[in-house]
């Protein structure tokens, strides 16, 4: 099985996560960002990868560094389990629905980190007590982190919770997509022979 874990210790947070692409949908996350968790446990549970995280940080100050920090871990550790990335099918793109909103997450296992992000939440970045402006820090700190070409973008959509759960939903269901390995690829999937 592909799984692995990591620790992260800064000033500012301390992050521990146990993560299995081939799991079943399994996750036991604990940040004191109560959304992220939400969103974490959709990745966990759309994706079927099992995930263990338990992450602390600054957030009397905000909850900037703990999001980041927490995508800076999931890329890291989804970068260790994938190894030498032999016989993955490196793309994925899942167009999502959420009620009124609907997103399109497109992944490539490239090795070379590239980050496009067109979502623009509601008037108010702020909901369910989250500031919505620090998804897209989560995002582009695991695509680089993972060696991920991520492209998300926002077809339409209303309300705030929607968009971020229609997002993590996507990225979940490329992420699966572009890590199945498939029998008939023998080598790595590139004709420079490394991602």
């Amino acid at each position: 099985m592909r799984k692995d874990k990591l620790v992260r210790k800064t000033k500012e947070t301390n992050i521990e996560i146990e993560f299995n692409l081939d799991g079943a949908g399994k996750g036991s996350i604990r940040t004191p960002v109560p959304f992220l968790n939400h969103m974490l446990e959709l990745f966990t549970r759309h994706g079927l990868f099992d995930m263990k995280l338990k992450a602390s940080g600054d957030t009397e100050t905000d909850d900037h560094h703990t999001v980041e920090d927490v995508g800076i871990c999931l890329g890291a550790v989804i970068k260790k389990t994938l190894g030498d990335k032999r016989g993955i099918s490196r793309y994925g793109c899942s167009t999502l629905p959420m009620d009124e909103t609907l997103s399109e997450v497109c992944i490539d296992i490239s090795g070379r980190p590239y980050f496009v992000f067109n979502v623009k939440f509601g008037k108010s970045y702020r909901q369910d007590d989250f500031d919505f402006a620090l998804i897209e820090d989560f995002f582009r700190a695991v695509s680089f982190n993972a060696g991920l070409t991520l492209h998300v973008n926002l077809k339409y959509g209303k309300n705030n919770h929607h968009i971020a759960e229609s997002v993590f939903k996507g990225f979940a269901k490329a992420l699966a997509e572009a890590v199945v390995v498939n029998t008939r690829v023998k080598t790595i999937p590139s004709t420079k022979g490394t991602l």
